[in-house]
């Protein structure tokens, strides 16, 4: 049975990220079913009672392939119906660790490979101990299906997992975790920064008074740096030449010019969301701030999101200095707290590490106070109705976790930015919400309620909208009302919904 602790559940509310990383997997008894406020639309479910799913992937018509965060478990879905584990992984689960992400690749119809972001274990056994990982624990694999079970087949990456940090408490946030294949055939790879403070956080001497990041080397990208970063990398794992770093990497050489040259993006915090725009083929991530500016991003070759010298866009550095300094948490890292931000904007932007090549990124929209973004995904067609041909979709939770609401999102007719026209309080691109969590000033996106803790948005084979929730241990569709619905959703193991309901009562 996978092991679940309420210290997990607070840790990761606390972190500002309960972006379906969070320990309470259960789907709540007194829970309603989620809702979108589209009368002409409806929400059903496809199959519950799983254990934290953080990923899925459509193998075929009504079959899929679903990730379990904390399990290691992928299993196989099959018209609502649960046929059991085809892969068994031994995960560390801690905090925002475990079964992250998942992508079949391009020609899996010929080849079979599956690639899954995951954390292992340094047990041999599922955990939830902070330090029972690997330095290197975070890891891209290949796996090949064979019409029955997932097979080990190749590592891809190996990255940045332990986070131990003396004298801050060991921690276990900020692993990213979302895979994307794009139009290219590249793997595109979310990696948060786990608590690193170097190059791609924009420091280039490390955090300061520290010297070196940490115990095992930086603040350059060696192996145990490579963090905070959006990769992109053939599927064996080596770089394409036309990355737009790669030449910087080969005038560094070494395992940092090595690394260097598989960077896409860089100057993330953290980010669960990661998707391909169907239309443009654009990538597009979600951003997870401290407390302050949480934002989606349009991401381009040589991006560099700035964190940790701020977030949220540059025009608006005063505020994000402003909520940092007052929070308790400090941007969350003791070597590099919050006294040490910038004294201004302009000193902030010339303190970033700028790689050869390299661009400032202001978010497409970003919120003033943290709301926990999470997954990210496209509508790919008309499915739902032209009026939501091409639109985008983010989850957001809140701390109640039985809420958790999806926006809806237009795009500009070019697709090179959000088109955030009906509402003149988003003119400037930032929504200026009361408080973490408030989604005040972002009412007109609002789409659906109720969905909890949501950690993947696809288009499924049928052209309709699936949403994955971690909080609820479920899988919805949504469809126009007039469609038949599906059927009634199996729970994963075959146990009725009463069972899954008892078991979330007495963990409690």
């Amino acid at each position: 049975m996978v092991r679940r602790s309420s210290h997990v559940y607070r840790v990761a509310l606390a972190a500002a990220l309960a972006i379906g990383l969070l320990g309470a997997t259960a789907l709540s008894p007194a829970a309603a079913q989620p809702a979108v406020l589209d009368p002409g639309l409806q929400v059903t479910t496809v199959v519950a009672g799983l254990s934290a799913p953080t990923a899925f992937a459509f193998i075929g018509a009504n079959d899929m392939f679903v990730a379990e965060k904390n399990s290691g478990i992928v299993r196989r879905v099959t018209g609502g119906v649960v046929a059991g584990p085809v892969l068994d992984l031994a995960v560390n689960g801690a905090g925002q660790r475990g079964l992250l992400g998942m992508a079949l690749s391009p020609t899996f119809a010929s080849d079979g490979n599956v690639f899954i972001y995951w954390t292992t274990s340094s047990t041999g056994a599922d955990t939830t101990t902070t330090l029972s990982v690997p330095l290197l624990g975070n890891r891209v694999d290949r796996f090949h299906w064979n019409g029955s079970t997932l097979t080990f087949d190749a590592n891809v990456l190996q990255l940045r997992a332990l986070q131990n940090d003396p004298p801050q408490t060991p921690g276990a946030a900020n692993n990213g975790g979302a895979l994307r294949f794009g139009a290219d055939g590249k793997l595109y790879v979310s990696v948060g920064d786990v608590g690193r403070r170097g190059w791609m956080q924009n420091l280039a001497g490390g955090p300061a008074g520290f010297g070196p990041d940490d115990a095992f080397g930086g603040p350059a990208p060696d192996s145990a740096h490579l963090t905070g970063v959006v990769l992109r990398v053939n599927p064996d794992g080596t770089a394409p030449a036309d990355n737009a770093f790669f030449a910087a990497g080969s005038a560094i050489g070494g395992e940092v010019g090595q690394n260097i040259q598989k960077v896409y993006a860089y100057g993330f915090r953290n980010g669960f969301g990661m998707a391909i725009d169907p239309l443009s083929g654009a990538l597009w991530n979600v951003d997870n701030g401290d407390d302050a500016f949480d934002e989606i991003n349009k991401i381009g070759a040589g991006s560099n999101g700035d964190w940790i010298q701020f977030m949220g866009p540059s025009s608006r550095f005063a505020d994000f200095k402003a909520i940092e300094t007052a929070s308790a948490n400090g941007l969350g890292q003791d070597r590099y707290p919050a006294s040490s931000i910038a004294p201004d904007g302009v000193e902030a932007l010339s303190r970033t590490f700028m790689l050869p090549g390299a661009s400032h990124l202001d978010p497409e929209l970003s919120w003033l106070h943290a709301i926990a973004p999470s997954a990210l995904g496209f509508m790919d067609g008309d499915g739902l109705g032209a009026a939501y041909a091409g639109a985008m979709f983010v989850g957001a939770a809140t701390p109640a976790l039985d809420d958790g609401y999806l926006l809806r999102l237009r795009l500009d007719a070019a697709r090179n930015h959000l088109d955030l026209s009906a509402d003149p309080r988003l003119a400037d691109r930032v929504a200026d919400n009361l408080g973490k969590f408030n989604a005040s000033e972002s009412e007109t996106l609002r789409f659906g309620t109720g969905f909890g803790v949501v950690t993947d948005i696809q288009t499924g084979p049928d052209g309709l909208l699936y949403v994955a929730s971690l909080s609820r241990g479920a899988i919805y569709v949504i469809s126009p009302a007039s469609d038949t619905p599906v059927p009634a959703p199996a729970t994963a193991g075959l146990l009725g919904l009463g069972l899954v309901a008892l078991r979330a009562l007495r963990r409690r």
